[in-house]
């Protein structure tokens, strides 16, 4: 398993041709008390950078874009009810979606963890 991360603050764990995909500590550090997300539908097809989701905090709302291109396999409904586990733990429990990777080549153009320390810093 592989975690890559986007200069949007997206971050998506690679198993097998299965991407989960979800924001940053550091996103949602930016964004404050997340109240409310909306995720895509489960089979809609994205393309890469096409906004897939919204997060909407006390602050502002901002779209969450598809890192690759792909089918959106399965979403989080545990959002729905509890949309403060973005803040409590983004990188695990509050992932947004799951695609099948269309194009693994889209791949070659993400951060790993270094270079995404270095990008936020």
């Amino acid at each position: 398993m592989m975690t890559l991360y986007t200069a949007d603050h997206e971050w998506l764990r690679i198993d097998g041709d299965v991407a989960t995909i979800g924001v940053t500590d550091y996103a949602q550090s930016q964004l404050g008390d997340v109240v409310f997300v909306e995720l895509p539908k489960v089979g809609r097809t994205l393309k890469k950078a096409e906004a897939a989701a919204v997060v909407e905090s006390v602050k502002a709302a901002s779209d969450v874009y598809a890192p690759i291109s792909g089918e959106v396999l399965e979403i989080n409904n545990d959002l729905a009810g509890e949309p403060a586990l973005v803040n409590s733990d983004a990188a695990g429990k509050a992932w947004f979606f799951k695609v099948k990777i269309a194009d693994k080549s889209e791949l070659n153009g993400l951060m790993d963890e270094a270079a995404y320390q270095k990008h936020i810093a």
